[in-house]
């Protein structure tokens, strides 16, 4: 089988394709037919020995799989040959097959498509869990959603809207506002690239201030970091949450006499550890996101699809912050 390897520390450019072994299922495993992976920030960290975790050479990127069962291992119970899945699998899934431990994968319920499934887990799987449980999320509130148009930050604004909230959008295009707003966002703030001086910074506060109200918003949902982060923190409400979700921009600095005078919070969002930790609280809320899906209420944006032989472009544009929705690679 062909699989996208990274074999030397680098970026998407040190990439290589190769014909491996097939996989077999261990104990409590299954080997899924994969039919698209979608690419995630932290492919581009991991190849660059940036991420957390830091797998054994060689190793495919790839972290959230949708595919068919191909077999299974022993000691599997629920599972059998044929059913659709998804799974959040760290790294390894560009690749065409991969062996999955049961336990993280997600049944594709009838009526959603393979593909636009591999697009759901991780954007809006972090997302249930910083609005819902980190962020205690209610009708009628503010979020204010920076990097509104990537994949999370388009899951921010939908199920935030599915909430009932009001939402406004911070992006760095017109063309990026305008996928906001067909997503469901009420306002947007086009905001300049770093990095800010003192007044830049200031006007940006300003900004965001205008657009969430003089109430300020009841949450921020912070997928960008650096500069981006304190402008944002000034326009928060009175007991406030502040959502740390990534930091592609940088780790922010943040001033914490405005927690003080805010009365705020500033609460991280790891999903990961989430779902290693409350296995079935993420089930939970797994099986909503697809109640959502199927209600109308969410629907995932794929932008563009790759073949796996240029999944490296796909890491790159993403890296670049090029991505509007989801990019995925599929092996078809």
């Amino acid at each position: 089988m062909k699989a996208l390897l990274s074999k030397e520390t680098g970026g998407p450019e040190t990439l290589v394709i190769e014909d491996i072994e097939d996989p077999v299922a261990g104990k409590g495993q299954v080997v899924v037919k994969v039919a698209a992976c979608a690419i995630n920030y932290p492919d581009a960290l991991i190849i660059r020995d940036m991420y957390q975790f830091k797998p054994e050479r060689p190793f495919s990127p790839g972290g959230e799989i949708s595919g068919t069962i191909e077999s299974v291992g022993e000691g599997v119970t629920g599972w059998k040959v044929g059913d659709r899945i998804l799974s959040g699998v760290g790294n390894g899934g560009l690749r065409e097959k991969i062996a999955v431990d049961a336990s993280r994968m997600f049944k594709v319920p009838d009526g959603i498509d393979t593909v636009d499934a591999s697009a759901l887990l991780m954007t809006y799987g972090t997302t249930i869990h910083g609005l819902k449980d980190r962020g205690d999320i209610k009708e009628g509130e503010t979020v204010l959603v920076l990097g509104a148009a990537g994949g999370v930050g388009l899951s921010a604004v939908e199920l935030a809207k599915a909430y009932g909230a009001r939402v406004v959008a911070a992006v760095s295009t017109e063309e990026k506002a305008e996928v906001a707003k067909k997503a469901g966002a009420d306002e947007t703030v086009i905001y300049p690239r770093a990095p800010f001086d003192k007044d830049t910074s200031k006007a940006l506060a300003g900004a965001f201030k205008d657009a969430v109200g003089p109430n300020g918003a009841d949450i921020v949902y912070d997928i960008v970091g650096g500069d981006y982060s304190e402008p944002a923190l000034r326009s928060i409400a009175w007991e406030g949450r502040f959502l740390v979700v990534g930091f592609p921009a940088g780790i922010a600095k943040m001033p914490l006499n405005l927690t003080l005078l805010k009365s705020c919070d500033i609460r991280g969002v790891f999903w990961g550890a989430f779902t290693a930790r409350e296995p079935e609280r993420n089930q939970r809320n797994i099986e909503e996101l697809f109640d959502l899906w199927k209600a109308g209420k969410i629907s995932p944006l794929i932008s563009e699809t790759y073949p796996l032989d240029k999944a490296h472009e796909a890491i790159a544009k993403l890296e670049n912050r090029g991505a509007i929705g989801k990019l995925v690679v599929t092996m078809d």
